[in-house]
């Protein structure tokens, strides 16, 4: 089983392999859940970087 990360924007555990899209900022590789998480994430990365370690509740109300 592949090693799950988080998606910097809602928090979601996501499987690298079964992203719906990644992102490349500063180096870092970031992986989401689907593409409203990416779409955010690209239009601020420096919003989501700061904000990785959050509790997720931003996930609420989305769809994939």
């Amino acid at each position: 089983m592949a090693q799950e990360v988080q998606d910097p924007v809602c928090g979601m555990m996501v499987d690298p392999k079964q992203a719906a899209g990644k992102s490349e900022h500063q180096g870092e590789t970031y992986y989401f859940c689907g593409p409203g998480c990416k779409k955010a994430f690209d239009a601020q990365p420096q919003k989501y970087v700061k904000n990785a370690g959050h509790t997720g509740r931003e996930h609420d109300g989305h769809h994939h």
